[in-house]
């Protein structure tokens, strides 16, 4: 192959690379800056939290339907629609002067996003081989994807100190521009050879995005409606009744949004099951892992983010080094195993941090492991979902597995969330300041142990559910290393 079709080849690691960043970038990013937002434009704290829904809902809701979208309409299409919408809805967020244009514009970023990484992905899936070459170009995807969360709170707190929380959003709009414009130049153009059977399931479309959106909606407010509240069971109950109903109508229709060959392919079951479990698992870390340092031991928001350069740095590391070597070697059922159990073991080591404790002995330790941990599994389970997929099912698959992390992210944060509005009545209620420290300590104990359970239920789906080797593991190559794919830039 020629240098040009390398050049192409490395140009287009970087844009689906870039993209998935912006994208993870912004379901952290604004945190930080929420205080600063609520004092500049005056809102509410039951409105100030629409701001970080809106994005997650929309999001969440339409990736299924942005991946289907993408295999049917074109991969090169879908990634240029969402990222023009994605890019002119920050540039609305930035300028906006009200929580009400502000809330829209984040839920258009929110659907622009979704329909990023499944053609983001599918695009990897496509222009890489089979096999190793595959591996490494997903290994630095799932590097990126890992470290994108935590990067979001450092880049947050400078921003937002700096040049104003106005920046947060308007840091978007140049890369957007120029993802765009690397998207038109070195992307292929879709094929326009589409066959007629392969019409839209409108029907399917309108089930499965509504009942997502359902469920996300839930699982971002059960924390604050109650778990067993009427207005949680509700939403819950119509969130299944339209699920059930999407499945009723892919087993009728010509052409399912969802083919059934999808959901008989062993190795994407298994792949989705353990990316819910993964970034469950992980999102609730650095979500309650933030809030323990500015909570329980005092950092300042600064601080707390360059306390995350130790988890993503080892992240992203571990996850080059996963698709370009382990992955032939190890497989992708130990690696899910190997680094869910790291990661229980990382929550473990945080259910013993004291009020006073000590970065270095105390927190780094926990810090790298989680680094290590999200390295080998964030990977391994977007490859194992494109393994032995066909071309034409790649936006589904990678629509899937997105959907999964995102879903399996709220699932995370509402649980270890839920935790702690449950121990906040013990905080309130100690008699001087430090017993309530001991009391935030312990409530946070109590939440780190849940992200044990998720994290050691995703080692065990892990080795139960995926076979024991799939056909992207192959033996290495002894010709290609780790570096070839970034040689080719």
């Amino acid at each position: 192959m020629g240098t040009k079709a390398h050049t192409n080849r490395g140009m287009v690691l970087v844009l689906a690379c870039a993209a998935q960043f912006m994208v993870v970038l912004d379901v952290a990013i604004v945190n930080v800056a929420l205080p600063s937002i609520q004092q500049d434009l005056g809102i509410g704290q039951s409105t100030l939290q629409w701001i970080v829904i809106a994005y997650g809902l929309m999001l969440g809701g339409f990736l299924l339907l942005g991946g289907r979208m993408a295999d049917l309409l074109g991969r090169r299409r879908m990634l240029l629609t969402g990222l023009t919408l994605f890019s002119f809805a920050s540039l609305v967020a930035g300028v906006a002067g009200s929580a009400e244009l502000l809330i829209g514009a984040r839920a258009l970023q929110g659907f622009g996003a979704a329909l990023i990484p499944p053609a983001a992905l599918s695009i990897l899936a496509v222009t890489f081989a089979e096999g190793a070459e595959r591996n490494r170009a997903l290994g630095l995807y799932g590097a990126v994807t890992g470290v994108s969360a935590s990067v979001g709170v450092i880049a947050s707190g400078l921003l937002t100190d700096g040049a104003g929380w106005h920046w947060v959003f308007l840091i978007n709009v140049p890369i957007g521009v120029l993802l765009i414009a690397m998207a038109a130049i070195f992307l292929p153009v879709d094929a326009g050879d589409r066959r007629e059977s392969e019409r839209f399931d409108v029907a399917g479309a309108v089930t499965v995005t509504g009942g997502l959106l359902l469920l996300v909606y839930t699982l971002n407010r059960a924390s604050d409606f109650g778990w067993g509240s009427a207005s949680t069971l509700g939403l819950f109950a119509a969130s299944v009744l339209m699920l059930s109903a999407f499945v009723r109508i892919e087993g009728r229709s010509r052409s399912p949004l969802v083919p059934g060959s999808a959901l008989r392919n062993r190795t994407l079951v298994a792949a989705n099951l353990s990316a819910f479990f993964t970034f469950g698992a992980f999102f609730a870390f650095i979500f309650l892992g933030s809030l323990l340092m500015q909570q329980v031991l005092g950092y300042s928001p600064t601080r707390t983010g360059v306390a995350w350069l130790a988890t993503t740095a080892t992240s992203f590391v571990a996850a080059g080094i996963t698709g370009g070597k382990l992955v032939a070697v190890v497989g992708v059922r130990r690696l899910l195993v190997a680094g869910q159990s790291l990661l229980a073991i990382s929550a473990l080591l945080l259910t013993r941090v004291p009020a006073g404790g000590d970065f270095a002995t105390d927190l780094l330790p926990a810090l790298l492991l989680a680094g290590v941990a999200g390295g080998m599994a964030a990977p391994a389970a977007q490859i194992g979902a494109l393994s032995g997929v066909t071309h034409s099912m790649t936006g589904l698959a990678s629509g899937l597995v997105e959907t999964l992390r995102e879903i399996g992210g709220a699932v995370g944060v509402a649980a270890v969330s839920t935790v702690l509005v449950s121990r906040a009545g013990e905080i309130a209620d100690a008699a001087d300041q430090a017993a309530r420290g001991l009391a935030a300590v312990n409530a946070f104990h109590a939440a780190f142990w849940v992200i044990f359970v998720v994290a050691a239920l995703g080692a065990l789906t892990a080795a139960i559910g995926f076979p024991r080797r799939t056909t992207q593991e192959i033996e290495p190559d002894p010709a290609a290393d780790t570096e070839a794919v970034v040689r080719d830039l």
